[in-house]
């Protein structure tokens, strides 16, 4: 069986309450940060920001083509 989150009001807005088991098992506390990802038929939950990731991508590509300058200014 999978475990359930509950929607609850917490303060005047809406919140997840999660299973303490899932919590401890993903390394996850108070002020840790979920990205909300909408994918087909429903959403995701993931401390992955995608944001961060497309970045990295950037400076990736960027390091590929610049590799030799970078090394002379490091």
């Amino acid at each position: 069986m999978h475990p359930t989150v509950t929607v609850r009001m917490i303060g005047g807005e809406l919140g997840f309450t999660f299973p303490k088991g899932m919590l401890e098992r993903l390394n996850l506390g108070v002020g840790d940060k979920l990205f909300v990802v909408e994918v087909e038929g429903g959403i995701l939950l993931t401390p992955y920001d995608p944001a961060a990731a497309e970045a990295m991508e950037v400076y990736r590509r960027g390091a590929e083509k610049y590799g030799n300058a970078l090394r002379e200014l490091a």
